[in-house]
């Protein structure tokens, strides 16, 4: 039987700086939801620091896969006797420390997991995400019920899916009317984790736990059959004309995949030539498909000019490429961020079963 530990809600600030104290050579870091401005996003605990449960606004991928990280310094040093002999230094070591991601949905734990397969499971694994993800612990609340955007369950997750996850944390409330969580580990880093808590049994609770997922899931509208999508939309590559029709309304500004938690395009920079004892650096940056110039080539040459064909590669890799590569598991998790953050109102959903449908409809 897994550990299963209970918290109230009172003693949670007291759970997460107990986190922080976990014994290791490099200090833990907890990222929790905190408000930010109307926004909530994922930020690294401090005691007495105020946060929150509610659904962030952004996803915790940033645990794993920065905003923007360096991937290497260097510097280069000319011999002053031979000027053309130059000596190149480079350290390419990985950053990455301990953290613990508490707070996050079940949508944001299977984005990890669909971020694990392209960065760690493909023909060469990404040392940098890999690093990172092996110091990653998960502790993911379940949803109560989903949201006006929710469509979790179209993509085969749910509610209180455990992908990604390491603890899955859900709410419940005591006959007193006591607010609590009940803390169950699913994977060995979950097991370790709650091993090392002071926190209490919590196997009385955890059948009101299972009630409560079960109900949640109980609660979601019936899901279309996406079954097609893959040869359907791979069908639909060269209409061009539905893809325009699609994004007529689209900005181009990105919000979509900035906001997404398993978009991984990345652009990469280098700062510095590295001379003088100024040392260089290559960074990694989050781009985006869906800007005009990031098919863009050296020689001025660009594939895709036209938005609609942006959009098309957008839904095509989520929907059909990602599953083609990766027996039939889609790259969406279903969170709707990219619909509640679409300044035109943008719906992926709508794109989608407009794209699955038959041909001739």
């Amino acid at each position: 039987m897994s550990t299963i530990r209970y918290v109230t809600a009172a003693a949670l600030p007291e759970f997460l700086t107990g986190l922080l104290q976990q014994k290791g050579d490099t200090p833990t870091r907890v990222l929790v939801p905190m408000r930010r401005g109307r926004a909530v996003v994922f930020a690294p605990y401090a005691p007495g620091a105020e946060f929150t449960l509610e659904r962030a606004t952004v996803s915790p991928k940033e645990a794993v896969l920065p905003p923007c990280e360096t991937l290497m310094t260097y510097s280069r040093t000319k011999d002053p006797e031979t000027p053309d002999r130059v000596t190149l230094s480079l350290d390419d070591t990985p950053e990455a420390r301990p953290t613990v991601v508490v707070g996050g949905r079940p949508c944001d734990a299977r984005g990890f997991a669909v971020l694990d397969r392209p960065y760690t499971q493909g023909r060469f694994a990404d040392p940098y995400y890999q690093a990172r993800r092996e110091r990653l612990t998960v502790i993911t609340q379940t949803c109560n019920a989903g949201c006006a955007t929710c469509f979790c369950h179209w993509v085969g997750s749910g509610p209180a899916d455990g992908e990604g996850s390491d603890v899955l944390m859900t709410a419940v409330r005591g006959e007193d009317g006591t607010e609590g969580y009940v803390l169950e580990a699913i994977t060995e880093k979950g097991e370790t984790l709650l091993a090392a808590t002071a926190l209490p049994d919590g196997a009385s609770r955890l059948d009101a736990a299972r009630a409560a997922r079960q109900a949640a899931l109980d609660g979601m509208p019936p899901a279309p059959d996406l079954s097609a999508a893959k040869d359907r939309l791979a069908a639909r590559f060269t209409d061009t004309e539905f893809w325009q029709r699609q994004t007529a309304q689209c900005l181009s500004c990105g919000a979509c995949t900035y906001m997404c938690p398993t978009c991984y395009c990345f652009n990469i920079t280098d700062e510095g030539e590295g001379l003088n004892g100024q040392p260089g650096r290559r960074l990694r940056t989050w781009d985006t498909c869906m800007s005009s110039l990031f098919t863009r080539e050296a020689g001025g040459h660009n594939p895709r000019m036209a938005k609609a064909l942006r959009m098309r590669n957008r839904i095509s890799h989520k929907f059909s490429n990602y599953p083609i590569t990766w027996n039939g598991v889609f790259s969406c998790n279903g969170c709707g961020r990219c619909i509640s953050q679409c300044p035109v109102h943008l719906d992926i959903r709508a794109i989608v079963l407009a794209a699955i449908k038959d041909q001739g409809a």
